[in-house]
């Protein structure tokens, strides 16, 4: 992209600001009541704390961090961050005071900003072993700062705006191009230690332009809902959009409340991991299987009717006068009151960070709600496919983005060229080499196709392929995909490589066998002895042979163990955007996987 700074976010948002001053720009809760800051009262936060910045000595391209859930201040510190030049580095609300020391470290860091009590004192603890961190400011006025002399509340950061600054800070306004970088996002890789990829101005600005011409258009009349961790180049490449089309962003703090957000917010855009539509599915699924035979009977043949509908409509093909009064009843009857569970006002949800199942996929398009599953990564500035309008396709996962080249390489592995793919990892030249073709594309580790139409398909992730001592290989992701989407199954684990059959370890949906467990009247003193109860086994049994049935002998998972405790990040089992350490698992858990291999006829 040449040097034209229209899909600049800093002057796109500053242009923003002007046209639609009064208009709310963000939302959030306080006393729980939902509230408004318009962009005229944003751009005056963000320009006091570009001064502050700059009055405590930030220079072009230094790194600011933000260790803190979602909030309004998080974008706040972020543009602010990118108007003086310099970057930011998300840190994960749930990162260890160990995990933070390292990203501190090993991005430079000069300030970091923080949000609640728990996420200063890791910082605290953190800074013991950063020498060069220079100030912690604290984003919420009820944190109790411990007397170190590191710690700043943002009231105290901000002072009066720096007046004097002002021209420190249009030079830094002027002075603006594609070519900065705009963030270091550090990668949670499963094994080893996290690599900073390197984005540009440029891959932010390309990605803008791509998704305006990928999507339908968005306006100031939308609302999003934000509740994937903005430390993520999911959630705030997608933010980072919001602001681009001047929607209102609502920020949800706590993402156990999204079901009662998505009622009082009644968004018209989010974006989500499949896991979350996975579980929508799953609990709608649930209470038709223990409904009447007539309500099934109804529910079924509505989604046969939105399947036809939406389908014939998706692809520019005439509605008969029968479908349309047919339509009309299903909707009526059912589609309408599924819809409701996402607010009743939802015309996009986009999907990634991993592959969506077929079924969840098929099921929203269905009751109409325009899915759009997509794949990225962080390497490639969040988005390199994504569903367009007219072209459902529930197995694909999208087309590639506008101005985006995918290939396919050696062992089917997905490639990917353009604006969208990363400067490189900080500090880090052999794994920037190691992560691109001798012609130039990032490698993505993906295994995958493209059909003839141009539609983008994931197989699984080559460096997880797992091959069993009889020569047998096994995708573990798409595998757990299929059986996660089970209302009883809240994680899963496949065990295989290098061994005779596959296994898995899960860790139940324990709100749903709770429920299952009362009606039976199975009666346990605790979780380790409910998942140990001969019909809790019985019962998952019965789920993975239904589950599995049209799967090869080979890839069907043989033995199980279920556990009382979810896979944490605390334990260093996961990651924080949720992908397994399988390493970690293997050890942790070995005892239970030896007795699996053990005990089999």
């Amino acid at each position: 992209m040449s040097q034209d700074l229209t899909y600049h976010i800093v002057e796109h948002l500053r242009h923003q600001a002007q046209k639609m001053a009064e208009r709310p720009m963000l939302r959030y809760q306080k006393d729980a009541k939902w509230q408004d800051i318009s962009w005229s009262k944003f751009i005056q936060i963000v320009d006091d704390l570009s001064r502050a910045l700059l009055a405590n000595g930030v220079a072009v391209q230094d790194k600011i961090g933000i260790f803190a859930n979602n909030m309004p201040r998080w974008t706040m510190v972020d543009i602010a961050t990118l108007q003086i030049r310099a970057v930011t580095v998300p840190i994960f609300g749930t990162n260890t005071a160990e995990q933070a020391a390292y990203i501190i470290n090993d991005s430079d860091m000069k300030i970091l900003f923080v949000g609640n009590q728990w996420q200063y004192d890791e910082a605290l603890t953190a800074a013991k072993t950063c020498p060069d961190l220079q100030k912690i400011v604290v984003m919420k006025a009820d944190v109790d700062l411990r007397n170190a002399s590191l710690g700043v509340h943002w009231q105290d950061f901000i002072g009066e705006g720096y007046p004097e600054q002002q021209a420190a800070f249009e030079q830094r306004l002027n002075g603006k191009n594609l070519d900065d970088l705009f963030t270091l996002i550090y990668t949670s890789g499963t094994t080893g230690n996290p690599k900073g990829v390197m984005l540009s101005h440029g891959n932010l600005a390309h990605q803008m332009h791509a998704h305006e011409l990928a999507l339908p258009p968005l306006n100031e009349d939308d609302v999003s809902l934000s509740f994937l961790p903005l430390s993520h180049v999911y959630e705030r490449g997608w933010v980072a959009y919001m602001i681009h089309c001047g929607v209102v962003n609502t920020y949800l703090e706590d993402p156990h409340e999204v079901q009662k957000a998505l009622q009082d917010v009644r968004p018209t855009l989010m974006c989500a991991v499949p896991r979350f539509y996975e579980k929508v599915y799953s609990a709608v699924m649930g209470k038709v299987h223990n409904a009447p035979l007539h309500r099934r009977g109804i529910f079924h043949w509505a989604l046969w009717v939105g399947y036809r509908y939406h389908l014939r409509r998706d692809q520019g093909q005439k509605i008969s006068f029968l479908l349309a009064k047919q339509y009309a009843l299903a909707d009526k009857l059912v589609l309408s009151k599924l819809r409701g569970i996402m607010g009743g006002r939802v015309r996009i949800l986009p999907c990634g960070g991993a592959k969506l199942d077929a079924d969840v996929a098929k099921f929203f398009f269905t009751i109409g709600l325009n899915i759009k599953p997509g794949y990225g990564l962080t390497e490639a500035t969040a988005t390199v496919s994504c569903g367009r309008e007219g072209n459902f396709q529930p197995e694909s996962i999208g087309e590639p983005m506008p101005n985006c080249e995918v290939k396919i390489g050696e062992n089917n592995e997905i490639l990917v060229k353009g604006g969208l793919v990363m400067q490189g990892y900080y500090k880090n030249p052999q794994a920037t080499q190691e992560s691109f073709t001798e012609d130039g594309y990032l490698k993505t580790g993906d295994a995958g196709y493209l059909d003839a139409n141009g539609n983008l398909f994931i197989t699984d992730r080559i460096k997880e392929l797992m091959k069993t001592s009889t020569g047998k290989y096994i995708a573990p992701q798409v595998l757990e995909g299929r059986i996660g989407k089970d209302k009883f199954v809240d994680q899963i684990a496949v065990i295989a490589d290098a061994k005779k059959y596959v296994s898995a370890l899960i860790v139940p949906c324990f709100d749903s066998l709770e429920e299952y467990a009362k009606q039976l009247n199975i009666q346990y003193k605790n979780r380790m002895e409910l998942v140990k109860h001969a019909e809790i086994i019985q019962l998952f049994e019965k789920r993975l042979q239904k589950l599995q049935k049209e799967l090869p002998s080979f890839e069907q998972v043989k033995k199980f163990t279920l556990l009382p405790e979810a896979f944490t990040m605390k334990m260093n089992e996961i990651t924080p955007t949720l992908k397994l350490k399988r390493k970690v698992i293997l050890e942790r858990y070995k005892k239970q996987i030896d007795r699996m291999y053990r005990s089999h006829k």
